[in-house]
């Protein structure tokens, strides 16, 4: 049955990011699909692990922070000794400093781009050693509507978001014909934390609302579905996409 090519079980999925918002909805999603799930934050929050518990998976929490290179390369090695095995890596972790490009502080623009790019990178090369052996895996990084606008006040993010676009397709074209998926979601303005300091100002959020055409920001539940498509076999044919989860923004 069609459905079956959607299930996961037997899989371990790493989510970078997965105690809250975007990151926190696909390791939910990837659970009820069958994966056991591995969660990497700078701090541990409950309420994912007891939903994955809950399923009867296997859960693991492993503490980082991703803007530091060093903690970043110790991710896989610790994930694949105490669990036994990667299959699916979703690179959803990532950070957002607004402010005017000319006084965009270089730290910002440092940190920003270590998290939400050469985070990325670092993690997909790491996985890509282990799914090559094997011939099969799937990776998924979260990108944006960014990925393909310049935005507002957020030059190292807009920078980082088409970085990782780009890197989507670069590793499709590198580990395609060796049995690895590397694509992305896209989303838009979601209601995240991430988003809140826009989600405060009256005028941006209407205006995001009115520009978009399905009439209402995202929520994280909306990722979720594409998120386990992209980790099933039921994409095995899909490589190098970067799939817009928008409302409509992109057709606008």
């Amino acid at each position: 049955m069609i459905l079956n090519r959607f299930r996961l079980d037997g899989n371990v999925a790493l989510v970078t990011g997965g105690t809250k918002g975007i990151g926190k909805a696909i390791a939910g999603a990837l659970a009820e699909a069958g994966a056991d799930i591995v969660v990497v934050s700078r701090e541990p929050r409950s309420a994912i692990e007891k939903a994955v518990l809950s399923l009867g998976r296997r859960y693991m929490h492993y503490p980082a922070d991703l803007t530091v290179r060093e903690q970043t390369k110790q991710v896989i090695p610790a994930v694949v000794k105490k669990m036994g095995d990667l299959n699916i890596l979703v690179n959803n972790a990532g950070i957002i400093r607004r402010s005017p490009a000319v006084e965009h502080p270089e730290e910002d623009w440092d940190d920003t781009l270590e998290s939400d790019l050469s985070a990325t990178f670092i993690l997909s090369q790491a996985a890509g050693r282990i799914m090559l052996k094997k011939g099969k895996g799937k990776i998924i990084n979260i990108a944006s509507v960014l990925s393909f606008q310049g935005g507002i006040n957020v030059s190292a993010y807009v920078a980082a978001k088409h970085g990782v676009a780009g890197l989507t397709r670069a590793l499709a074209n590198d580990w395609a014909g060796k049995g690895i998926n590397v694509n992305a979601l896209a989303p838009s303005f979601f209601i995240t934390e991430l988003t809140e300091a826009i989600q405060k100002d009256p005028d941006r959020s209407k205006s995001i609302t009115a520009r978009t055409p399905a009439g209402r920001w995202g929520v994280p539940e909306d990722i979720a579905g594409a998120a386990v498509f992209l980790a099933s076999p039921a994409s095995d044919f899909i490589h190098g996409v970067i799939l817009p989860i928008d409302g409509g923004w992109m057709a606008w």
